[in-house]
C-alpha cells in the first residue's frame, strides 16, 4: 500500500525570496545526503492553497515508512537548523498523511 507525506508550509508573501532560498537549502540535503527523503516541491497555480504556500510531497511503501520519515526530519540536526532558520517566516504549517486508495 502507498502513502504520501505532505508538509504545508504558509510563509509571510513579503519574506517569498527568503523563505525560497533557505528552501533551496533543504533540497540540497535531500540531494547530497542518502539518508535524507527524496520529495517534489510544488506552489500553487490555482486552488485552496494561497500563492505564498509551499508543499513538500514524498510516497513511501508503507505508513511506517512515511511515519519514521517524519521522525528522521525531526531528528536531523541539519535539518532541525535550516527549520530554526525559517520558522520566522511560517504563518502557519501542517503535515499530512495520505493512503492511496487504489493502486494502477
Amino acid at each position: 500500500m502507498a502513502y504520501k507525506l505532505r508538509l504545508v508550509q504558509r510563509f509571510h508573501a513579503a519574506s517569498r525570496a527568503e523563505f525560497l532560498e533557505l528552501e533551496q537549502r533543504f533540497a540540497m540535503l535531500e540531494r547530497e545526503i542518502f539518508a535524507f527523503p527524496k520529495g517534489r516541491r510544488y506552489m500553487p497555480y490555482s486552488g485552496r492553497e494561497a500563492m505564498n504556500t509551499l508543499i513538500w510531497e514524498c510516497e513511501f511503501d508503507s505508513l511506517d515508512a512515511a511515519q519514521q520519515a517524519v521522525a528522521f526530519l525531526e531528528q536531523d540536526a541539519r535539518h532541525e537548523e535550516l527549520a530554526r532558520l525559517q520558522l520566522p517566516y511560517f504563518q502557519d504549517s501542517y503535515t499530512e498523511i495520505y493512503k492511496l486508495l487504489e493502486e494502477s
